[in-house]
């Protein structure tokens, strides 16, 4: 092994979790479609179809996605009538998404979207379980 061995492409641990990630993300799409969403406003939609009501800042905590990146999207679902924005009347630098009732019936059409995907990942059930549990323990480690 010599020194510029950690610089090939097969010996980094970020490419494999890219492109598996590039790839997955192309698997919702076909789904996506169908419904009109990216797949940023679909995690979006599932993170509010859980809590209704979120705050920017909050919300880009559990998306790990920055404001920059949430405020388009938040005003792209806003024209689209799935959430409504508004600004906090205790402080109004703060902006809180609500879900529309427009939003939650989108929630009962992307119901299958989950399985769908799983089903083009082959994988199966254990593998695809322990995978997920891997990725969030790194996931955990690197956001300390």
């Amino acid at each position: 092994m010599n020194n510029y061995d950690a610089l090939k492409l097969e010996n980094q641990l970020c490419f494999p979790l890219y492109a598996c990630s590039r790839e997955i993300i192309k698997l919702y799409k076909p789904f996506l479609n169908k419904i009109d969403l990216t797949y940023t406003q679909y995690i979006t939609l599932m993170v509010l179809w859980d809590i209704e009501e979120i705050t920017v800042k909050e919300l880009g905590k559990k998306l790990y996605l920055d404001s920059g990146t949430l405020t388009p999207l938040l005003k792209k679902l806003e024209s689209k009538g799935l959430v409504k924005r508004k600004r906090s009347e205790k402080d109004e630098r703060i902006m809180i998404i609500t879900i529309t009732e427009e939003g939650k019936k989108l929630k009962e059409k992307a119901v299958d979207i989950p399985k769908g995907v799983f089903c083009e990942t082959h994988l199966d059930r254990e593998d695809a379980m322990i995978l997920k549990e891997y990725l969030n323990k790194l996931l955990q480690k690197i956001d300390k």
